[in-house]
């Protein structure tokens, strides 16, 4: 007959009716225990003190001889623990690397050929060897507030895409409220930083707020630096976190059991979503998540809490929540930039300039859609509008003094350059910065300028004044003119009448009188 183990209940009647004198035959046929069962219950009571006549059975009593008689109880040891303990130190090598479970049992058939159960190894292993199993005693925590939500990443499985047919691997962003039970699942292709933010932004217009405390895991997108008192978040989703409102109490690394709302509802997602679907695109598997998560999974009767985890939440988390946002998140990306000597930068294959006065130097750069922000520190360095791909943005201010015009080919502030030497030579300047060729005409205008300072700019307004009477633009010719001295030293004016240059030698300087004919001397 099968062993059968009974309950505290009928031990106490097999031992209360043995001590009123009633033989094992008696006690067997009152209890429906079998003769042989009642003998070594009352062999283990007399082992612990009990004797006829006792009027009272102590539940300290019954302990004992429960523990006595349960299987496995007794101090004999087998012979498959004999032989493992033959062997303890090559088991304890295999344990050591890592070898557990099924593959421990296979070693040891391997080793001794003696195939050994697996309970009786791992019994083993942690009494003989002291090796603990690993799985320790768990507590039941709470439940939180309302208003916290447990965020984590899950692989759903393989779908076929269609149109490419191509087997992709579907992975989703799982947000469960810990506190109503309510669920919403993203399914996504990746598990990157794109992929949590768009998650989040749908999972606030499902739950039509954002919820003030978010509690994720130590995922690389969320998480630069884990640790349990201090981590380090990621710029991005700091910045995320930042513009939505809510604060981030983030599981410890490798420690399921801080989110565990959320970690006992990955399997149920796989397998009540997933299972046996056959969604054709990523978009149709999204549909299809949202409708599960609102019908199926929300209108549930949860395990734990007995409610409908839609209900709860409507009752009682839906009030407490930020409202939800208006607009899609812009997200921004950072990375490391080194400025080198021509004092510019490339961000996604656009160019930006950086302040010269900043030098060689390493810079923390911001960009999103709009803007392109350079951090120096903590300090805002420079902010220029986004640039498409293979875009370029100059603030002439950002150059050394004197080469902006010439990096941007600005010939308009050159010419506005030469106004301050006189107004013909700005004039000349502009007739100058005329023509299809850019670089030609900014040297010209450049030539101009370096003889106005050189000369003065009275000299050279005066030379351009009769090279503009003449309709002579060219800038060697002024050149000319002021290395040979051609032009007054005083200013040209429009209104008084043209007087010869000084200095001019007549051709005949000989008197009038020398030419008359006759004369003294004709008459003589």
């Amino acid at each position: 007959m099968a062993y059968r183990e009974l309950h505290m209940v009928e031990i106490k009647e097999v031992l209360r009716l043995w001590t009123r004198g009633h033989g094992l035959r008696t006690v067997a046929s009152r209890t429906g225990v079998d003769r042989k069962t009642v003998r070594r219950y009352v062999d283990a009571a007399q082992k612990a003190g009990l004797e006829l006549g006792t009027t009272t059975v102590e539940d300290s009593l019954l302990a004992e001889v429960e523990a006595a008689i349960r299987p496995g109880a007794s101090p004999e040891i087998g012979g498959m623990r004999e032989h493992l303990r033959a062997h303890a130190e090559t088991i304890r090598g295999w344990v050591e690397e890592g070898c557990h479970g099924p593959k421990l049992a296979r070693l040891v058939l391997r080793k001794t050929g003696v195939p050994v159960p697996l309970r009786t190894i791992q019994r083993f292993v942690a009494e003989d060897l002291g090796v603990e199993s690993g799985q320790g005693d768990t507590v039941r925590v709470v439940d939180p507030d309302p208003g916290v939500l447990e965020v984590d990443f899950l692989t759903l499985g393989e779908f076929t895409e269609i149109g490419t047919g191509v087997k992709r691997k579907l992975h989703a962003v799982l947000c469960t409220a810990g506190y109503s039970r309510h669920q919403f699942l993203w399914p996504c292709l990746s598990q990157t930083q794109g992929d949590l933010l768009e998650g989040l932004e749908a999972a606030w217009v499902f739950f039509g707020g954002v919820f003030p405390i978010l509690q994720p895991d130590n995922a690389s997108a969320i998480v630069k630096k884990a640790d349990p008192v201090a981590p380090l978040f990621t710029e991005g989703f700091l910045e995320y976190a930042q513009a939505r409102g809510f604060e981030i109490d983030p599981a410890r690394a490798r420690q399921p059991k801080d989110k565990a709302r959320v970690e006992r509802q990955v399997q149920f997602s796989r397998d009540d979503f997933f299972r046996g679907e056959r969604f054709r695109s990523l978009d149709e598997a999204r549909v299809a998540a949202r409708g599960w998560c609102m019908k199926e999974a929300g209108e549930r009767t949860h395990g734990r809490t007995r409610r409908q985890p839609v209900e709860a939440f409507n009752a009682a988390e839906k009030a407490l929540l930020l409202p939800a946002p208006t607009e899609p998140y812009d997200e921004p990306r950072w990375g490391d930039y080194h400025v080198g000597r021509d004092h510019a930068i490339v961000v996604d294959h656009a160019l930006y300039s950086v302040p010269f006065m900043l030098g060689e130097c390493d810079l923390r750069v911001r960009r999103d859609r709009k803007t392109v922000k350079l951090y120096r520190g903590a300090r805002l360095v420079k902010a220029h509008p986004r640039q498409p791909a293979g875009g370029t943005h100059i603030d002439p201010a950002d150059l050394p003094p004197g080469k902006a015009a010439l990096a941007t080919r600005d010939a308009t502030s050159l010419c506005a350059q030469g106004e301050q030497f006189g107004p013909h030579v700005g004039e000349y300047a502009r007739r100058l910065a005329e023509g299809p060729l850019p670089w030609s005409r900014i040297r010209r205008v450049y030539r101009l300028l370096g003889l106005a300072r050189r000369f003065g700019g009275a000299a050279t307004d005066e030379a351009c004044a009769r090279a503009l009477e003449l309709d002579v633009v060219d800038v060697m010719r002024i050149d000319a003119m002021l290395e040979k001295g051609l032009v007054r030293r005083t200013p040209v004016s429009s209104t008084s009448p043209p007087q010869a240059p000084m200095g001019t030698v007549l051709r005949f300087a000989r008197d009038a009188r020398e030419f008359r004919r006759g004369g003294s001397d004709a008459s003589a």
